[in-house]
């Protein structure tokens, strides 16, 4: 489990990417073909072909980090999208690491009745 902490953005990258790539190759596709700032703090997510590895990217202030998980069965959700970056809230970040689909998530119950 990682730890958003307040005021800290986590965008996905859309599409494809390269899964070779290590925290300077990664760190320039955030300013190239993002258009954000690595160094900003906010978390960045990157997804590889096949769809069971992911990797996020974030700068603490001394360095970058890199957090990696694959999945031993199924696929991390991802949107369709080609190209560009959407934002997630960390609930959702969350769920998306714990294999879940977070776009649409349900709940198990809801209350009948007030009171």
């Amino acid at each position: 489990m990682i730890a958003v902490p307040p005021g800290v953005r986590v965008y996905l990258a859309l599409g494809r990417t390269d899964m070779r790539k290590g925290m300077p190759g990664l760190a320039m596709l955030v300013q190239e073909v993002l258009k954000k700032d690595p160094f900003s703090g906010h978390l960045f997510v990157f997804r590889g072909r096949r769809g069971d590895l992911v990797k996020i990217l974030a700068w603490d202030g001394q360095g970058f980090c890199l957090f990696t998980k694959r999945l031993e069965k199924g696929r991390f959700v991802w949107p369709s999208a080609e190209g560009g970056v959407a934002a997630l809230t960390p609930a959702q970040l969350s769920m998306l690491i714990e294999g879940i689909d977070w776009r649409m998530p349900t709940r198990t119950w809801r209350p009948e009745t007030a009171g």
